[in-house]
């Protein structure tokens, strides 16, 4: 160490005990220095770190005290709707008669008082194309229709601290599409409340409204398909109304199967059936004013389609063959089918506004050939031949109705469609009553 090498020039001749001490001292003197050198790094680096990050931040735009987020004042009075009719079903086709809906408007004053100079409710329609002609212009995008107004005051109008209301009802035209969402486009529905204070203050408000179609399901279909150059024909039972939760049966039936020559006979064995179906959806996407010539001139735009499975399954057994059957052997078959869950399926729609989605259920059977003798002895022979039969039927998505009924169902009768009532009183007879003999009154007397 340091402290034990004695300079040039120090006399040899000292006392060991001092020289421990000061060896000693030296130690701890060092530690010390050592320990104060170490604090002062550390506090340098902490200066300097704290330095360099000051620095760096510097360069940054934020502020140096950031203070807290600007708290917007409260309103003197807010907005809510309350609706009180049931939701908001179009039972039937576009031929439907709508849906009547009705709520109140309620102006809660959280103030002592309120001075406001209109309130305005606008029913609108949103439709929103996910591909439009010009990619970030909002004119191609949306698409707002205001369907019905409401002016709740025409003059300016105090109200006092407290809850005030005012009713609105209004019927949905059935023609309308229903609340849509898909991977092409979306239509959505809403209220939109504005009420301008004498300040200039707006208080604004938006509920949305869900529109829903529900198709009463008829009568079951029954579809014939033909499959040339074969005998092979095959008979289709199902509902043309589907549920997007829930299963339905469909009745498969499969004739001319057996074909005789002289000798042996030909048969047609099902190997597989399989069954999908298929969510198609069409967008025709407008253009605004400003990019009409991109799609060649005004009123015209870009069709976007897209198709998806939404449920399929393979059957590989489960049906009854009988080669004997009249009319060249049949094949019977009844399976279920429905939507896979967690899709979210959309309800076929055909909107104005040029969204149209519709549904195909589509089954393929793979069928074989083999030979077998007439005499019923020994097995019968695959030729190799196969053959791949395809078929579609249209089906329909729709919301299921319940119990619900619409609302000129619900409504009393009408004047003229009130039947025939009981004869009313004689009021034109002036004279007395006539009495009724004594006989029958002693009579009537007897009998009670």
């Amino acid at each position: 160490m340091p402290s034990r090498i004695l300079p040039f020039g120090r006399h040899p001749s000292h006392r060991p005990d001092t020289k421990i001490r000061s060896s000693h001292t030296d130690e701890l003197t060092d530690l010390a220095t050592g320990e104060d050198k170490r604090h002062s790094a550390a506090m340098d680096f902490l200066h300097f770190g704290s330095k360099e990050k000051r620095q760096s931040n510097s360069g940054q735009t934020t502020p140096k005290n950031k203070g807290s987020p600007r708290i917007p004042p409260a309103k003197p009075a807010k907005i809510e709707i309350q609706m009180e009719s049931p939701p908001c079903v179009f039972y039937g086709g576009p031929n439907s008669s709508g849906a009547l809906f009705s709520g109140q408007l309620k102006l809660i004053v959280t103030d002592s008082e309120v001075r406001l100079t209109s309130i305005s409710m606008h029913l609108r329609a949103n439709a929103v194309t996910k591909k439009p002609v010009g990619k970030d212009c909002p004119d191609c995008i949306n698409k707002v229709t205001t369907l019905k107004s409401w002016n709740f005051i025409t003059e300016p109008t105090t109200y006092d601290h407290g809850t005030h209301q005012f009713p609105f009802s209004y019927l949905l035209p059935g023609h309308l599409p229903a609340t849509t969402h898909c991977s092409l486009a979306k239509i959505d529905y809403g209220l939109e409340v504005s009420a301008v204070t004498a300040l200039t203050d707006v208080i604004a408000h938006e509920h949305p409204l869900r529109v829903q179609r529900a198709i009463q399901p008829p009568p079951e279909k029954q579809s014939l398909r033909i499959f040339p150059p074969t005998n092979l024909t095959v008979n289709v039972i199902h509902t043309p109304v589907i549920h997007p939760i829930g299963s339905f049966l469909v009745q498969f039936r499969m004739n001319g199967i057996v074909e005789k020559q002289q000798t042996t006979q030909t048969r047609w064995r099902i190997k597989k059936l399989d069954w999908r179906i298929d969510e198609h959806s069409k967008n025709v996407s407008p253009a605004c004013p400003k990019h009409w010539n991109k799609v060649g001139g005004e009123g015209k735009g870009q069709q976007h389609e897209e198709m998806r499975n939404i449920g399929s399954e393979s059957i590989k057994k489960g049906w009854k063959t009988d080669f004997d059957a009249v009319g060249g052997g049949q094949i019977e078959l009844e399976f279920p089918a429905s939507i896979r869950p967690g899709v979210n399926p959309v309800c076929d729609v055909e909107s104005p506004t040029g969204l149209t989605v519709w549904h195909l259920l589509i089954v393929e059977i793979i069928v074989s050939e083999e030979h077998v003798k007439n005499s019923g002895h020994g097995h019968a022979v695959p030729t190799g031949a196969a053959r791949v039969l395809r078929t579609q039927f249209k089906v329909v998505v729709s919301e299921r109705g319940g119990l619900g009924i619409s609302w000129d169902q619900e409504q009393p009768p009408m004047y003229e469609d009130v039947p025939h009532s009981p004869p009313g009183y004689v009021t034109d007879y002036l004279g007395e009553l006539p009495t009724p003999p004594d006989q029958d009154l002693e009579a009537m007397g007897n009998h009670q």
